[in-house]
């Protein structure tokens, strides 16, 4: 048995493989110790610290609503109500409407009109709130997955620890501040967990910004009320050196030789046996704008970190994702599958590779 401290890379709907990784850990009975994720790699890593074994964490996955992926429904568009009478007010639409005046109506009525559309909505929140969809069905999501296991929603990144014992740090992206925050019950205690996560990852543009309230407190000491804060993948999609490297005020005095590490990377340029990387992956949302900046998302989560991951491979397992996007939660059952059998195979060769496959576990 081997201990890892684990970092999950970001990547959206393509982090499914990493049920698959996580299978093929237990399997060979090893466990994990410190466990640090980016946007989808944050999902993942707050469920395991939560207490979700590899196979609830598949059924999760494969939840259905409908006959369709409860996953594809946090692409949930905006409608009016998500909007409050101070965000209306104040927002670029209506200074453009009283450039424009409507005449016999009033601003504000014709504000509530769009509003009351279908598609405006979505604009409005891509204008005012910097994502096209709201984010709320993720939210409720993850607060009933951590309601399982005995987590409230008001539980902070403090109480999640004193509850759980379980080192979880999640990555997100300060706009306001232009800094990559590190988000744990040593940086800021009183940061909700299901709010440190809506935060890692809020992909730019597809998901609303989350701006950082007073009573989650202060990142290390430091005020952060009014922040704008986006998916961690901006400024570290695989944040690997917050394991290879000491940071005591970030991760804690732990002992660099109490556990090997690992870095799960999902890889865009490796294809899964059996499934065909040249066909692109199907669009959840049909507004064009929003595909343009899926496909410019792939890119930039696929570019960050270089450097590190030269120096750490090692001590990276890479994770066949070719062909899959970041924004597809509707994938089919047997794409979905391929993905996390691929996670699972994946883990077992950099496991065998390292002289740590099960076989040698267990003699």
């Amino acid at each position: 048995m081997a201990v890892f401290d684990v970092v999950f890379e970001g990547g959206g709907a393509k982090g499914s493989a990493f049920v698959g990784a996580l299978t093929a850990l237990e399997s060979a009975h090893h466990i994990t110790r410190r466990l640090i994720g980016t946007s989808a790699g944050a999902i993942t890593a707050t469920l395991r610290a939560a207490g979700y074994s590899p196979a609830e964490m598949l059924a999760a996955v494969n939840e259905k609503v409908s006959g369709k992926p409860r996953f594809s429904s946090f692409m949930d568009r905006p409608t009016g109500a998500n909007f409050t009478p101070q965000q209306r007010a104040a927002s670029s639409t209506m200074v453009a409407l009283r450039d424009v005046h409507v005449p016999l109506f009033a601003d504000n009525v014709v504000l509530d009109l769009l509003l009351d559309s279908p598609l405006f909505p979505q604009l409005f929140s891509f204008v005012e709130c910097g994502g096209f969809f709201a984010g709320d069905n993720f939210l409720a999501w993850l607060t009933e997955k951590l309601a399982a296991k005995g987590l409230a929603a008001g539980d902070t990144l403090a109480t999640f620890f004193a509850k759980t014992q379980s080192d979880l740090s999640v990555v997100t992206s300060d706009t306001s501040d232009m800094e990559m925050l590190v988000l744990n019950h040593r940086t800021a205690p009183d940061v909700p967990i299901a709010w440190a996560v809506r935060m890692s990852m809020s992909i730019p543009f597809v998901w609303r910004e989350v701006v950082w309230q007073d009573a989650w407190g202060t990142y290390q000491g430091r005020p952060k009320t009014g922040n704008i804060l986006v998916d961690g993948g901006v400024l570290s999609n695989f944040p690997i050196r917050l394991i290879a490297e000491p940071a005591p005020d970030i991760m804690g005095d732990t002992d660099p030789n109490g556990a090997l590490n690992l870095g799960l990377l999902l890889d865009e340029t490796l294809a899964i046996p059996g499934t065909n990387p040249a066909l692109p992956p199907e669009p959840l949302e049909q507004l064009r704008v929003v595909q343009r900046i899926s496909r410019l998302m792939d890119t930039m989560m696929g570019a960050q970190d270089n450097q590190e991951i030269r120096e750490r491979a090692p001590e990276i397992c890479r994770l066949p994702v070719k062909g899959y996007g970041t924004t597809e939660f509707n994938m089919s059952d047997d794409r979905l599958k391929a993905l996390v059998d691929a996670g699972a195979s994946a883990v077992q060769a950099h496991l065998q590779a390292r002289g740590l496959d099960s076989a040698t576990a267990s003699g």
